[in-house]
């Protein structure tokens, strides 16, 4: 024999004024149940409850585990991101009750532009840094170097340089190296193919060919100019008999 308790008590699940009360969209404020890696649990009300997941705490801040943003027991304003009744799952989200910053950080932080920074930690690949307005940046350890060529440390405080901002992925990559230095790197642009060249004849065959066409012309003038010499000579050797003398 199987007994239950909830099933004395009218299905909160099913119920119409429960389902449109909590339509997407609609703000609520619930005690937080459970903590988990992936998010925590708010009860809205008895046999109501919904998660929200740790990406939806916080627009500004990367929270790792929920305990960073708040403990169970404390209230917390949520907002309805779905609901699926069929499956009795509510998702929410906290940081939907405000409007999206990234839309204005988008002009603040360009390409280019110098911020004050705060190293809050380092690792092998870098260091994460704290921007103003409470956002994080990163800088890679090949820009992390000071004019001098020594490495800040942590809780130091330095202008960066934007090299990167992107909204959808909510990354922003500065440098401290480029407030200094002038370098760029520089991708080459690939270059279009060209036509095949045709190769050029050696210079010593070319002059060698033009010079012997040019003797060879030379000598068969030479050799016409003798014959009609020796001709016009045997012409006028033989003695005048009246007859015309013709040149053959």
């Amino acid at each position: 024999m199987s007994l239950g308790i909830k099933q004395l008590t009218e299905r909160s699940w099913t119920r119409q004024d429960v389902l449109a009360r909590y339509a997407v969209g609609t703000p609520h404020k619930g005690i937080v149940r459970n903590l988990t890696n992936f998010g925590l649990f708010i009860e809205l009300e008895e046999g109501i409850d919904g998660l929200v997941h740790v990406s939806d705490l916080s627009w500004t801040k990367k929270i790792k585990h929920p305990s960073e943003f708040t403990k169970v027991g404390e209230s917390l304003d949520v907002q309805v991101l779905e609901l699926d009744a069929t499956n009795r799952r509510l998702a929410l989200s906290h940081k939907h009750l405000e409007e999206n910053p990234w839309d204005t950080f988008e002009t603040i932080f360009t390409t280019g532009s110098l911020h004050k920074s705060t190293i809050i930690s380092k690792n092998d690949k870098g260091a994460v840094l704290e921007l103003p307005y409470g956002i994080e940046g990163f800088c890679a350890t090949k820009n992390l170097v000071k004019e001098d060529e020594s490495k800040p440390e942590v809780g130091e405080a330095y202008d960066f340089k934007v090299l990167e901002f992107s909204k959808d992925d909510r990354r922003i990559s500065l440098s401290l190296k480029a407030t200094w230095s002038t370098e760029e790197e520089k991708v080459a642009a690939p270059q279009p193919a060209s036509a095949p060249r045709k190769k050029a004849p050696a210079k010593g065959k070319s002059i060698d060919k033009i010079n012997n066409e040019s003797e060879k012309s030379t000598l068969g003038d030479i050799e016409a100019l003798s014959a009609l010499k020796e001709k016009m000579s045997a012409a006028k050797a033989k003695p005048s008999d009246g007859s015309e003398s013709r040149i053959i």
